[in-house]
């Protein structure tokens, strides 16, 4: 028994480490509900993303106002939210003539609650970043999003189910900045990929599908493991009603891009019909993916995924890509690098220059100065 802990203590084994997403820190709720543990047992939280516009006007084309990117439109989103926070937390009794006063629950246990700082308490260059206080409710509170549910109609809010914190293996459960960034792409593009068949790769918690669906035919929102597949399947039907102003269809399938081929088996959850294989194939004129490049083998995986895929597409097809730089230091390069990116473009730059005499790909990047339609915060970074 000895020698045995011994040999472990030798070899230890790590696990990786927990992976945050702040995003839910962004978004203009007030409160995020935990609604239930998923099969791995870890804490899901629903989140409101507020849309500038309705999809009513997105599905016609019209503009409801006029969306201004920049410190402008930022400052602004900033008051306005500060304002509501400020006047909700007063009128509930929450702060006090002397600032924030200690609250306790039904148990007596004390809830700490952080006020919010009006725009004007910060610096100019720090106006691009939203002021909001969530507040964590448990689940059993059904009257919990009252509140939410008037202030904010159905028709400009994307209801979200996703965790806050996961191994470094289940991030697609979470929500990162790049799916907004497509998202607000595809808003503003929205006549380029209005009735057009998509396909997005690693789509996780659905959103930039959901996006996507308020304008195109059809989407197959794609990823891999069955747990978190039900949670994009849930989002889909959460905004449901996003979609049926125009008309789109969300469909959600396993593409895991370690195999060569699609999930055929009848019997495998989110499994692919020959009929929407060949579909896919036939139609799909748009392939996306957001905040997927973040280890060298998925990012090797998915460029072969692109490669096998687009081969065989009947037209050709325009290939979406958004992320976020991260920068490490490193004790290897004893300075602050980007080394999930450099992979990237090192695999992208291949992919260009490849030539097989039937395939071409030619490379462009898109400057991320286009409007922003959902509430987030656009850092440099993406």
């Amino acid at each position: 028994m000895a020698d045995l802990a011994e040999e472990e203590m030798d070899n230890p084994t790590f696990r990786s480490d927990t992976v945050l997403s702040d995003v839910h820190l962004h978004c203009p709720s007030k409160r995020h509900l935990m609604v239930r543990l998923n099969a791995v047992g870890q804490p899901v939280f629903l989140s409101y993303f507020k849309l500038l516009w309705s999809t009513e006007d997105l599905a016609s084309g019209k503009h409801v106002r006029e969306i201004t990117t920049g410190r402008e439109q930022q400052s602004r989103s900033g008051d306005e939210l500060c304002d509501k926070d400020r006047s909700n937390l007063k009128e509930e009794g929450e702060l006090n003539s002397e600032g924030v006063e200690a609250l306790l629950d039904d148990d007596g246990d004390l809830e700490v609650v952080r006020r919010p700082r009006s725009a004007s308490d910060l610096q100019e260059e720090d106006l691009l970043r939203d002021i909001v206080c969530p507040v964590i409710l448990m689940k059993g509170k059904e009257d919990a999003f009252e509140d939410e549910e008037e202030e904010c109609t159905c028709s400009d809010v994307v209801k979200i189910e996703h965790t806050m914190a996961t191994p470094l293996e289940d991030v697609g459960k979470q929500v990162w900045r790049a799916a907004f960034l497509l998202a607000d792409y595809i808003l503003f593009q929205r006549d380029t990929f209005r009735g057009c068949s998509v396909l997005e790769l690693g789509g996780g918690t659905g959103i930039t599908s959901i996006i996507m669906g308020t304008v195109a035919k059809r989407v197959y929102c794609t990823d891999v493991g069955e747990d978190l597949l039900a949670m994009c399947e849930q989002n889909v039907a959460l905004n449901k009603r996003l979609m049926e102003p125009g008309g789109g269809e969300i469909k959600v399938k396993e593409l895991d891009w370690m195999k060569d081929e699609f999930c055929t088996d009848p019997e495998a959850p989110y499994s692919w019909s020959e009929e929407e294989i060949a579909d896919l194939l036939d139609h799909c004129s748009v392939i996306m993916a957001a905040d997927v490049f973040y280890d060298d083998d998925l990012t090797d995986a998915l460029f072969r995924t692109l490669y096998k895929i687009t081969h065989n597409l009947r037209n050709s097809c325009t290939v979406y890509l958004a992320l976020e730089k991260r920068l490490n230091f490193t004790l290897r390069h004893m300075d602050i690098t980007c080394e999930a990116y450099s992979h990237f473009r090192n695999t992208l730059n291949d992919l260009e220059s490849l030539q097989d005499g039937k395939m071409k790909y030619t490379v462009e990047h898109i400057k991320p100065d286009f409007c922003q339609f959902l509430v987030y915060e656009r850092i440099e970074q993406l």
